[in-house]
């Protein structure tokens, strides 16, 4: 099933719309854009779920996106296949028409999501998309890229304290080895006035006995 929606174009103001799809049955938008024309969308897509009554997300739900020129042979610029929800994102190389598509994949086992005809059949996609427009692009991912740099802000900040506290114990364990070095120091230097003084005193005591057992020779 194919639809042409020249309304696209008022996308830019970020206009959203849902439509139903035949489950692996594409449906295509056709757009004609200028050359170096971005394009960003939005999606998400729900399946009808018979026990809640409504229309809900779940993982075995995911969308085939595709993009192709038509001025060009059909040549295929975008072939993204993507959850549930998400994001894509394109560029026009060259100004022409440009086939947009989306097909969905299902894996809930109910029929219902092959035949958009039946009330609560078929596919339901919910799409946003602004075209040519980078302000606004912009200015929907810019909260985000504040959070990102709050959080790198956050990393910076804590490996700035890791590398204080690194050199804070290099510090403390620099100076535990000159204290130790130095008390062993001191106790090697003990320990050889110690043996010195053993040492002359055993001299001394050699020698004074030495006399003694002459003398007592003597007599």
């Amino acid at each position: 099933m194919k639809a042409i929606l020249p309304l696209l174009s008022l996308l830019s103001v970020a206009q959203a719309l849902y439509f139903f799809i035949d489950g692996a049955t594409p449906r295509c938008f056709f757009e004609e854009l200028p050359k170096d024309t971005l394009v960003v969308g939005h999606y998400t897509a729900e399946e009808h779920d018979d026990r809640s009554n409504s229309w809900s997300q779940h993982e075995g739900l995911s969308i085939y996106i595709s993009v192709d020129e038509i001025f060009n042979n059909d040549h295929r610029v975008l072939s993204q296949r993507g959850s549930t929800a998400g994001r894509f994102t394109f560029s026009a190389s060259e100004a022409g028409d440009h086939k947009i598509c989306f097909t969905p994949i299902s894996t809930s086992g109910s029929q219902k999501w092959l035949n958009s005809a039946d009330p609560n059949g078929g596919i339901k996609l919910t799409l946003d998309m602004i075209i040519g427009e980078t302000n606004e692009i912009e200015s929907t991912d810019k909260s985000r890229l504040e959070d990102l740099a709050t959080r790198v802000r956050d990393l910076n900040a804590r490996l700035q304290d890791v590398k204080r506290e690194q050199v804070f114990q290099r510090e403390r364990e620099a100076q535990f080895r000159d204290q130790s070095e130095a008390t062993n120091s001191r106790v090697v230097f003990w320990i050889l006035i110690q043996l010195g003084v053993l040492g002359a005193t055993c001299a001394w005591q050699l020698s004074h006995l030495r006399s003694f057992f002459i003398k007592q020779k003597l007599t």
